[in-house]
């Protein structure tokens, strides 16, 4: 059982869930870096986060990092071989896909219209985005960096752009009403309570 102010809680955190602003994760390396992007995404109310390495291992995180909102967020690993079937996919869903990259044609982040539906990719730590992922983007970012660095870290970057995106759509008033269908909704929380429940049952806390 779960008492009702922790229900209430994962229903105001559900009802602002984001479905159509969406993450992937092209062959990012670092666990630390992953798990502070999970967190950033908690935090715009990204629901589906996707990854894939060239190992095809499963992702890694730091709990500590993560502070718990790697239980509140879909994650899903696509084969790296797939991964570009997999973005076409997304466009013919609707999204646009739009990719971090210093090079000749690109936009500022903050130029961009997040309010469509939006995979943001964020490429490798050290070689970016690859050239496969590149060639079906829709739009190339960049942000300004007025120092000797080129670049930030990858979860830093991510931080920027998604919140950007999170004031886009904040402004379109796309958290006031839930973007996420009831028999959905319904669905999530059940899975939700059903793991949280389990967790503090594990730490020895049951709620009633």
């Amino acid at each position: 059982m779960i008492n009702q102010e922790r229900k209430q809680r994962i229903e105001e955190i559900l009802m602002q869930k984001q479905p159509t602003l969406q993450v992937m994760l092209d062959n990012v390396s670092n666990s630390q870096n992953i798990s502070a992007i999970i967190r950033s995404c908690d935090g715009v109310g990204v629901l589906n986060l996707y990854y894939s390495t060239v190992d095809n291992l499963d992702l890694r995180i730091h709990k500590t990092i993560t502070q718990g909102t790697h239980r509140w967020i879909n994650r899903e690993r696509v084969e790296f071989d797939d991964r570009v079937d997999f973005l076409k996919k997304k466009k013919e869903e609707g999204f646009q896909v739009v990719v971090t990259h210093l090079g000749e044609e690109f936009v500022s982040f903050s130029k961009v219209d997040y309010s469509k539906p939006t995979m943001l990719v964020m490429g490798n730590e050290h070689e970016g985005i690859s050239e496969e992922v590149l060639a079906v983007a829709d739009v190339n970012i960049i942000i300004p960096m007025r120092g000797m660095a080129q670049s930030l870290n990858v979860s830093v970057a991510t931080a920027l752009i998604l919140y950007e995106a999170g004031r886009q759509r904040d402004e379109a008033k796309m958290y006031d009403e839930a973007q996420i269908s009831i028999e959905h909704r319904e669905k999530i929380m059940e899975d939700w309570i059903y793991r949280d429940v389990i967790r503090n049952r594990s730490k020895g806390r049951i709620f009633y």
